[in-house]
């Protein structure tokens, strides 16, 4: 049997904190993201049309945080180069020099937030990438 006809009005992947305020501090002050909807110990945060991040409370969650952290946080920017000038001037954890990847056709750098997800900032170096 196929599954049921959909249509999906938000998607939102979650991630899972030991000290929630401390992320959704970074989430809003850091990265600028805006909280759209607010469940109290679940945070979700707009990313772009459609797009959302549910940061969550361990203690409430269907799951703990752990350590290492298997996710990415990936954010395509119009503009990679002021994005890695204003996180180079925040002194953000584990930030990586600008590289870029020809055969994926992005200019990117990554950092960790208070919990040590990766966030990768990139940006398409050709159409179609």
């Amino acid at each position: 049997m196929p599954p049921p006809k959909m249509r999906t009005e938000l998607a939102i992947t979650f991630l899972y904190y030991r000290d929630l305020p401390t992320a959704a501090a970074f989430y809003e002050e850091v990265l600028g993201l805006t909280l759209a909807i607010d469940q109290g110990w679940s945070k979700i945060y707009r990313l772009c049309d459609g797009a959302h991040v549910g940061l969550v409370d361990e203690a409430r969650g269907m799951h703990r945080a752990a350590d290492p952290k298997p996710v990415q946080l990936c954010l395509r920017v119009s503009d990679v180069d002021a994005w890695y000038a204003y996180a180079f001037e925040r002194g953000l954890p584990n930030l990586s020099p600008r590289f870029e990847n020809h055969a994926l056709g992005i200019r990117a750098f990554v950092f960790e937030d208070p919990e040590g997800y990766q966030i990768e900032i990139q940006q398409a170096t050709r159409p179609g990438a």
